[in-house]
């Protein structure tokens, strides 16, 4: 109808930072991806497990044994696989993507591949069902603040990416994607350095 109600809040950490979520269509569980500022701000991820209007969650496990911030996650609904796009502090402010694999309440995960080799910030993510691809979107900092976008393949355990390739012009933050079904493209939108509200879509073509 027009209301919405809610169970119980589970305590799923005492410290997590910035965190962001998605859902694995597959395994019909939630995956949190977060940074624990109580363990060297650490990229994690825990799964929970929804049922009725309760949720419970697996052990917590490390994708990033260094400071992580700028998370965001798709779930690849072909490669039946999480994607996590983040930057890695531990590898100079590096942009960094991972695999994840749930199985029951764990996540295991591949290698990590840099997918621009600069500093970037606000990352965005968003899987593309047609293309069956994942785009990652962000702040290139290395390249006048930028917004950037590439996009991804996943392949088992590990993801490959094609060439970066600008969406708008600087200074991009408050980035955040989505997936037109309909249209079959991907929307992004952001704050420009006047604070002025942009969108715009992209055809995935290849990588």
């Amino acid at each position: 109808g027009t209301t919405i109600s809610f169970g119980t809040v589970v305590q799923y950490t005492t410290s997590a930072g910035i965190q962001c979520m998605t859902y694995d269509s597959t395994n019909q569980k939630i995956v949190i991806i977060y940074r624990d500022v109580g363990n060297s701000s650490y990229g994690t991820a825990i799964v929970g497990t929804v049922s009725g209007t309760s949720i419970s969650f697996g052990s917590p496990a490390t994708f990033n044994s260094a400071n992580t911030s700028s998370l965001s996650a798709s779930y690849d609904a072909n490669a039946q696989k999480i994607f996590i796009a983040y930057r890695d502090n531990g590898n100079s402010s590096y942009g960094t993507g991972i695999v994840g694999t749930v199985s029951g309440t764990s996540i295991s995960f591949g290698s990590p591949t840099v997918f621009e080799s600069a500093r970037i910030n606000f990352v965005a993510t968003a899987y593309d069902a047609s293309a069956q691809k994942v785009v990652a979107f962000y702040r290139d900092e290395l390249d006048s603040n930028k917004g950037t976008a590439v996009v991804g393949t996943i392949s088992g355990t590990s993801v490959s990416f094609g060439s970066v390739v600008v969406f708008a012009e600087p200074a991009n933050i408050a980035i955040s994607a989505a997936y037109d079904a309909n249209a079959s493209k991907v929307v992004v939108c952001y704050q420009n350095g006047s604070s002025q509200g942009g969108v715009v879509s992209g055809k995935v073509g290849g990588t």
